[in-house]
């Protein structure tokens, strides 16, 4: 019974493995060999170097550490593409990415199959720390999927010719943004991650927390509500900016959220995968920083929620819900009709908080190298919550902790109003 058991548990496993690669490949499809080289900014990568380090991932820990008399594709290729693990050694400069015209974006589709061939046979006879690899691995690629679409945008954005990956999605037909407010009580509440299912090491222990009675807008800030921002003098405003915020927008003269332009007629527009579009005004906002987020807060007489905050709301919430990745193309953040409570908790746009990304009490990083996968970044970033219309569905959880540092704005980063009650 036990082997028939560990069976299933393998061919789920696997399938979720192949399908999770699939996607991958999929929304590589439409790039050239030079599409996937590029690399817009030192903190965005090339498409092909996070197909090939999505890889080098299972090559290195799966393969190398627990099947037999494998050998590695190209044994040079591990200084290219691991990203930050300082225990696998020296590693090529994050910020010189985009310089690796070699191997072509062919041979790192070449090696994915070679390696997710590999895998796929060692599977069945893998130790249980092999397969709960093989999960961290999975949740590893549908990160880098997001990442992928977040630094596809970087890289067209910087095209004066504004290309379209895809084609615009469905319209809907909202106009306007949900308005209302959501109140919770106070009390003794826990988060962190519980139960059964995969979850990374910085979502637990579950813990207790204070919690005071609150609010939550119903719906994230819209566009709309952003252009009222902009036309009141919110980034003209020092009072409204911390120091380190305010410094921020005087060094790189932010006046809009990234990827917003005016037309000739003054009209705003932005830039998404889909080209060039006018602003949705009821749709969320969409690639602010924690800095612009927290001055639009104080801007509005509301802050920004703990991640203690949005978790307890959270926790009853469906997280395969709303507008998340499903397949290549429409990937945008949408409008959504009132639906009486909280909308878009999951999916459109990450939301920033106003909860620092450190541990949780009693907080211990796995041993050996993957341990450095979360610990190692608990330091000057906060925590985002909810996930975006590019992340992959079936991936986010109430209890998901993304973090970001506070000038950083090329993710699909939004935010919802708290207020206390």
């Amino acid at each position: 019974m036990a082997a028939k058991a560990q069976a299933l548990e393998s061919a789920t496993l696997a399938e979720r493995f192949a399908a999770t690669r699939a996607l991958s490949r999929a929304l590589a499809a439409p790039l050239s060999d030079a599409d996937a080289t590029i690399q817009p900014s030192p903190e965005a990568s090339p498409t092909k170097w996070h197909l090939a380090h999505t890889t080098w991932f299972f090559e290195t820990f799966v393969l190398r550490d627990h099947v037999e008399r494998y050998s590695a594709r190209d044994a040079r290729w591990a200084y290219l593409f691991n990203s930050y693990y300082d225990g696998e050694g020296a590693r090529h400069a994050r910020e010189r990415r985009g310089m690796l015209s070699r191997p072509s974006l062919g041979e790192v589709l070449d090696y994915r199959a070679r390696v997710e061939d590999a895998l796929l046979e060692a599977l069945p006879s893998l130790p249980t720390e092999a397969t709960e690899l093989v999960e961290l691995g999975i949740n590893h690629e549908q990160q880098h999927q997001e990442l992928m679409l977040t630094d596809m945008l970087s890289a067209f954005a910087e095209n004066p010719l504004a290309p379209a990956i895809w084609q615009r999605g469905a319209r809907h037909e909202e106009e306007t943004a949900p308005g209302g407010r959501v109140g919770f009580a106070g009390g003794i509440h826990e988060i962190g991650h519980q139960g059964s299912g995969f979850a990374f090491d910085c979502e637990g222990p579950r813990h207790p927390v204070l919690l005071h009675p609150y609010s939550l807008d119903q719906a994230p800030v819209s566009n709309a509500a952003w252009i009222e921002f902009i036309d009141a003098g919110g980034y003209r405003d020092p009072s409204l900016w911390t120091a380190d915020g305010w410094a921020w927008v005087q060094a790189n003269g932010i006046a809009a959220p990234l990827y917003w332009s005016r037309d000739p007629d003054a009209v705003w527009q932005r830039f998404g995968l889909d080209g060039l579009r006018p602003v949705d005004r009821a749709a969320p906002v969409a690639h602010v920083s924690w800095y612009e987020a927290d001055a639009f807060a104080r801007w509005a007489g509301a802050r920004l929620p703990t991640e203690a905050e949005w978790e307890a709301a959270a926790a009853d919430l469906d997280p395969c819900g709303g507008n998340q990745l499903d397949a290549a193309g429409a990937v945008a953040p949408r409008a959504a009709a009132s639906t009486g409570g909280l909308v878009q908790m999951f999916g459109d746009v990450w939301e920033w908080t106003a909860s620092a990304f450190l541990p949780y009490p009693g907080f211990r990083p796995q041993e050996g190298t993957v341990g450095e996968y979360n610990g190692k970044f608990m330091v000057n970033q906060f925590v985002l919550r909810g996930g975006s219309c590019a992340t992959p569905r079936g991936h986010m959880r109430a209890s998901y902790r993304n973090f970001f540092y506070p000038h950083q704005r090329w993710q699909f980063c939004g935010l919802r109003l708290a207020r206390d009650v």
